[in-house]
């Protein structure tokens, strides 16, 4: 699974979490966890653009 495929998934888990209204802290949780993968993301096309 490549890290856009986990990102895409954290993304449609948290949406549904969202419309299902969860509580907040799950949803915090979740976009937390979202946000890491998506700087992650970025560092490493920044790092292949760098190179």
């Amino acid at each position: 699974m490549t890290l856009m495929d986990k990102i895409d998934e954290l993304r449609d888990k948290l949406n549904k979490s969202i419309e299902c209204e969860d509580n907040f802290e799950e949803l915090y949780e979740l976009s937390k966890r979202l946000d890491k993968l998506i700087v992650s993301y970025y560092a490493n096309k920044n790092n292949k653009m760098s190179s």
